[in-house]
């Protein structure tokens, strides 16, 4: 199987959440669920000071769907919705 890329958009609860610290969740989460520690991470503002974490991360297509690390990440406190945003075959 081939590996995909995947984009996720992180929405906090408020633009008072440290998003430091929830990249920082997150990214244990993501290490945990694909076994890479391949990623790219930014900050997309959105509105009235409120910032979306996107973070993009490589996994093994046989791994299958994301939803239950899109559900262990929704549980962080601070997070407000968590959705996949893009999937792509990487090549090379």
């Amino acid at each position: 199987m081939a590996d995909v890329v995947i984009t996720m958009k992180i929405m906090p609860d408020s633009p008072d959440v440290d998003l430091g610290k929830l990249e920082g969740s997150a990214l244990e989460k993501i290490k945990a669920f694909t076994g890479f520690d391949n990623h790219k991470t930014e900050q997309e503002p959105v509105a009235f000071g409120l910032k979306a974490l996107k973070i993009m991360f490589v996994m093994d297509e046989a791994k299958g769907a994301t939803d239950p690390l899109e559900e262990d990440i929704g549980s962080i406190e601070g997070v407000n919705s968590v959705e996949v945003t893009d999937v792509r075959r990487s090549i090379g």
